[in-house]
């Protein structure tokens, strides 16, 4: 029998986050399309949590924690910013709920009238450090995408926060761009919880693994 080991990770305090997204059915084991050409045994919806105001509001609290927590250290693990960005589509309820929650003001991006450009929505000042908030990374290309927008624009971008890190190369890719990765919980963590706490097969928990041990590194 596959026995699920707790490994030493900063994710492994949040492991209430993984309970609270297995029981909004936001976790899915399957044959999934993630990308143009990768297939995942594993999916997370991390957008039902606009069904869930209550958990939401939790993640902005903790995510607040996270980063007063980073920004007090000796070595401070996030660099201090006056305002949050959300990734269209997946981030904007997250910072939505961060801003609130921490009162630091959001801007966001959208496409303009000719479809040719994004428009900032929100106040700025050019120099202005953001903070970027998504609810998960694989290859990175939505946040890097993101961070080149309102870096045009004048503005400084050196970390991203995101719920969960599927650790498929994201992480290496920002790090590229000179953007940090701040991940709440990281794939493997909450493979580890389902297994242990029992709520998904041996089987699953062993192919979706075996899938990590073996990551396919594309750019969605």
């Amino acid at each position: 029998m596959v026995k699920a080991m707790a490994r030493g990770s900063s994710n492994a305090g949040n492991l209430w986050l993984a309970r609270e997204l297995w029981d909004l059915g936001a976790i899915k084991f399957g044959d999934f399309n993630i990308g143009r050409t990768l297939h995942s045994p594993v999916y997370v919806n991390l957008r039902l949590l606009v069904s869930r105001p209550v958990t939401l509001r939790r993640i902005a609290r903790v995510m607040k924690e996270e980063t007063e927590t980073l920004l007090s250290m000796l070595h401070p693990g996030i660099s201090p910013f006056s305002l949050v960005a959300g990734v269209p589509f997946g981030g904007l309820h997250l910072a939505t709920a961060f801003s609130l929650v921490s009162k630091v003001p959001m801007i966001y991006l959208h496409p303009s009238k000719d479809g040719r450009t994004n428009v900032i929505e929100g106040n700025y000042i050019p120099g202005q450090t953001v903070l970027i908030i998504d609810d998960l990374i694989t290859g990175g290309t939505s946040i890097i995408e993101t961070a080149q927008h309102l870096r045009d624009r004048g503005l400084v971008v050196k970390d991203a926060i995101v719920l969960l890190d599927r650790r498929q190369g994201g992480r290496e890719r920002l790090k590229q761009h000179n953007i940090r990765l701040i991940p709440m919980l990281d794939l493997e963590t909450l493979l580890n919880y389902l297994m242990s706490s029992g709520k998904i097969s041996e089987e699953w928990y062993r192919r979706s693994l075996e899938y990590l041990r073996n990551p396919q590194r594309i750019s969605d």
